[in-house]
């Protein structure tokens, strides 16, 4: 038992309801100098994004332009292009991870290579605290940090190798109230940048509590947060689109 990750997942809206709900599918934006650094793009831009709930895979609509979307799973490491009227594939990618090796910190990605960092990233994201409670998850409770005048406290978890992530080892932050409030990881496919991302603004939908505002900072030696953030994630709506009846 591991009592810390049952209060996380009770105040965010608790196994059985979780349970109940095979997809979900937000409206977001992503925002930031980081975007501009890899070649995408220097403006805010919107997806809507649906997942998978039990299976790591993710859909963009649209992906470019309206007529493509980006496909991710995680179970096929496979990356897809698709038209968005038919469904056909138009570009497929296997073992897409290993295709950041050798690039630095200001390497340009291809689409391909964006689709799947915020892929992965969107599908851990949503589906966080409840993918910590998965059997290839291990999660233990470590020291207390303070911060913000407030005591957080920790859990370090590991990942299998079959979850997309940003790497194997991860920390995460919990409020007295059981609501995460940070987030330490370095990210494998970015040059292994060390990162403390912070989340805020929760909302509930669908009987979920979901932070709305993310902001990724760069993680200082003494484990504090640098000042400015080069990653936001707004996320404006939260629907199921599949779901069953409780049991």
């Amino acid at each position: 038992m591991n009592d810390l990750l049952d209060h996380a997942l009770s105040a965010h809206g608790g196994r059985e309801r979780w349970a109940r709900i095979d997809g979900l599918q937000a409206e977001v934006t992503l925002h930031g100098p980081f975007w501009a650094v890899r070649g995408f793009s220097d403006k805010p831009f919107e997806e809507t994004v649906t997942i998978d709930t039990r299976h790591e895979t993710v859909r963009f609509s649209p992906w470019g332009d309206s007529r493509t979307d980006f496909v991710f799973s995680a179970e096929d490491d496979v990356v897809e292009l698709r038209t968005a009227a038919d469904d056909r594939v138009l570009e497929s990618r296997t073992g897409i991870r290993s295709t950041y090796r050798g690039y630095g910190p200001t390497s340009p990605w291809k689409p391909l290579q964006v689709g799947y960092f915020i892929g992965y990233a969107l599908w851990n994201y949503l589906t966080t605290p409840f993918l910590l409670d998965r059997p290839e998850v291990v999660a233990r409770e470590g020291a207390e940090w303070t911060e913000n005048g407030e005591v957080w406290r920790r859990l370090h978890v590991e990942f299998a190798p079959a979850i997309a992530t940003h790497t194997a080892r991860q920390t995460f932050y919990f409020g007295n109230d059981g609501l995460l409030r940070r987030l330490d990881y370095e990210v494998d496919v970015n040059a292994g940048a060390v990162v403390a991302h912070y989340v805020s603004d929760y909302r509930t939908f669908e009987g979920i509590r979901i932070p709305t505002r993310r902001r990724v900072h760069r993680r200082n030696p003494d484990n504090s947060a640098g000042e400015n953030w080069s990653i936001g994630i707004d996320i404006h709506s939260v629907v199921a689109v599949g779901q069953h009846p409780a049991r």
